[in-house]
């Protein structure tokens, strides 16, 4: 009897529990929506949205040199004008001023400051990014600095191969004091690095990104690298850099400038492929070896266990002194999250041999499809899948395992594809973007009002269509179109007026 009165308990808390979180997700949110304080705001990069690669003593990055060298670009395209942000930045901002945007992410071009990524400072670019900073402070809209978005001068590169030798610690070090200094007196929200993981395995394990390093398929796509070693090799170097520079922030610059220091991570979200021990046990590998490889020496001060086991000497070791100074070093954690994959074992040790990369070390499978479903609706990028409610699943993930931090959503979207046989008129009707960031933000919603979780911000990838990396001008990920033909104008797509009547609801919920 007690049992039974136990069980219909049990099934009457999770009825309501759904009950809840599809009233939540049924109704009609807005910013009213949202705890006070809430930030919204949009993102971007410099390399991909600035252009002016030759202007005002900007030196070069490994990024221009991997866009110009052939094959490497989808398009065959390169990031010489970008969007062209560098001299249309004023316009820019009235846009996100329009759209009652509160904050902008924008990263620094390191080679605009130090074009040879050290020794004398370049005031012209200094100058812009003041004059950027004054734009959005005088429109009312924060900045949010990324220090680090994938643009690394090539002079480091040419010099001691960049992020592989602990030489680049200092080196960064000197460039983000410089920025503190600079900017710091306007600037509250600073962001070492965007997407460690995403530069790690992309330039240093596969090669499909600048640096362009790897060794995997027996060296048919790579000149250099070592695909087994480097990724762990950056990634130590990055956090040790980002500890450096946090340490510096917090005993020269926050006691004055009162600003706070985080990083910024992508996220995929995993899903078992099937409810088996085996599978539940690789999805939670596959995140070890994504968010847990920075986040774990972040918060308890060295790798995961399951990378210290299956990597086993490869993987560096921290020091007494590093762990300190790892350990607690950031002021909240930014989360990049746009899809999610299945994730299975692997059992079979096949891809090991041919890869003997990061993705082999994790035993873990990881695709976007089960019994030959996509595990939801594809957008235009063949990695991005729409699955709305991880979004609140990985929130409480981040908040048991971590103890709930600080937590800021610095990039979500989804992309169209560039297809020139469809008409700007129609490119411009972008329902789909609409219902994606509807889904994301009512899962977020979620999280934080019947959950508990520490969100304190969400940042649209992005303003603008831009140019996407490795893909190009391919993909769309923009609320405002883009004319590549036509002097890059700026047209607003659908999804604009969304976010004004989000942003200035005309009733509260």
């Amino acid at each position: 009897m007690l049992l039974r009165k136990h069980i219909i308990g049990l099934i009457m808390v999770t009825i309501m529990e759904v009950l809840a979180m599809k009233k939540c997700i049924a109704s009609e949110i807005n910013r009213s929506s949202f705890p006070p304080g809430f930030v919204f705001g949009t993102a971007s990069s410099a390399f991909q949205y600035e252009g002016a690669v030759k202007e005002d003593g900007r030196g070069p990055t490994v990024w221009d040199k991997f866009s110009h060298s052939f094959g490497k670009i989808a398009d065959f395209s390169n990031a010489d004008v970008a969007v062209d942000q560098y001299h249309l930045y004023e316009g820019d901002v009235q846009l996100m001023k329009d759209m009652g945007m509160d904050a902008y992410r924008f990263s620094i071009a390191w080679s605009r400051i130090f074009p040879n990524g050290t020794g004398e400072i370049n005031q012209a670019g200094v100058d812009h990014y003041n004059n950027l900073i004054n734009a959005l402070l005088a429109k009312g809209i924060e900045p949010y600095i990324t220090l680090y978005h994938w643009d690394l001068p090539q002079a480091l590169e040419d010099r001691y191969n960049g992020w592989l030798s602990p030489q680049i610690i200092n080196d960064f070090a000197v460039y983000a004091e410089t920025c503190f200094e600079k900017f710091g007196d306007r600037v509250k929200h600073w962001i070492t690095f965007n997407e460690p993981h995403t530069f790690a395995i992309q330039g240093y394990d596969v090669g499909l990104q600048a640096p362009g390093r790897c060794s995997i398929l027996l060296r048919t796509f790579c000149r250099a690298g070592n695909s087994a070693t480097e990724p762990y090799i950056v990634a130590h170097n990055v956090l040790l850099s980002h500890a450096t520079v946090a340490d510096i922030y917090r005993k020269k610059y926050k006691p004055n400038q009162h600003g706070s220091l985080g990083l910024s991570f992508d996220v995929i979200w995993y899903e078992p492929k099937k409810n088996t021990t085996e599978d539940i046990e690789a999805s939670q590998r596959a995140q070890d070896f994504q968010l847990g490889w920075f986040l774990e020496p972040l918060f308890f001060g060295d790798y995961p266990i399951s990378m210290r086991s299956r990597v086993g000497s490869r993987l560096p070791k921290f020091t007494t002194y590093e762990t300190d100074l790892v350990k607690g070093s950031l002021d909240f954690v930014g989360i990049n999250h746009y899809t999610t994959f299945y994730a299975t074992n692997n059992k079979t040790g096949i891809i090991g041999f041919l890869l003997n990369d990061t993705v082999a070390d994790s035993g873990a499978f990881t695709l976007p499809f089960k019994d030959g479903k996509a595990i939801g609706d594809r957008a235009n990028s063949i990695w991005l899948y729409i699955v709305p409610q991880s979004m609140r699943s990985l929130m409480n993930y981040i908040k048991k395992k971590y103890g709930n931090p600080i937590v800021i959503i610095t990039e979500n979207g989804m992309d169209d594809p560039n297809n020139p046989l469809i008409s700007r008129n129609n490119a411009l009707k972008d329902e789909k973007r609409i219902r994606y960031h509807n889904d994301y933000l009512t899962n977020l919603l979620a999280a934080i009002k019947e959950d508990g979780c520490n969100v304190k911000g969400y940042f649209v990838w992005s303003l603008l269509d831009n140019w996407e990396w490795a893909a190009g001008y391919t993909s769309r990920f923009g609320l405002y179109f883009v004319d590549y033909n036509d002097k890059l104008k700026r047209y607003p797509k659908s999804s604009v007026q969304w976010f004004k009547n989000f942003l200035t609801p005309t009733r509260s919920n």
